[in-house]
């Protein structure tokens, strides 16, 4: 008998930690998309001719229009959904140029870790959420 998760595809997701000194960039997810209206940190699904570096990269330009520097793997987190198996790996990102603007039309917030519980963020986010108040602002 095959595992129910086997049918299902399995995503490997990027997300960045954008700070801006004692705040961290959110972004809410437009309608007509999976988890639509809920936040999250922005990033999104790695194609298959990059790595995950360079994923984040390409997803906060088209997504932000901001180039950044990803530094070092902060957490990972998976998580299955009825539909599909979610790899979330989650960096901390400098911004080098830019400023956040939702290009995609969605929403976007400049919050407080301690003000993180106030949104709505998909399941996986969660166990990243803890860690970010656990930890405080990550050292430079």
């Amino acid at each position: 008998m095959r595992k129910r998760s086997e049918n299902k595809p399995h995503l490997q997701v990027t997300a960045g930690l954008v700070w801006d000194g004692p705040k961290i960039l959110i972004t809410r997810r437009p309608p007509g998309i999976h988890m639509e209206g809920f936040w999250e940190f922005p990033g999104g699904k790695k194609e298959h001719e990059e790595n995950l570096e360079q994923c984040l990269r390409r997803e906060l330009m088209e997504e932000l229009g901001l180039e950044v520097k990803v530094r070092e793997q902060f957490a990972r987190a998976i998580h299955e959904y009825e539909d599909r198996i979610v790899d979330l790996y989650v960096f901390n990102c400098d911004i080098v140029s830019g400023r956040a603007t939702g290009k995609e039309s969605q929403e976007i917030r400049w919050v407080r870790p301690e003000e993180l519980n106030k949104y709505c963020f998909p399941p996986p986010d969660a166990a990243i959420i803890k860690k970010i108040l656990g930890q405080g602002r990550r050292k430079d």
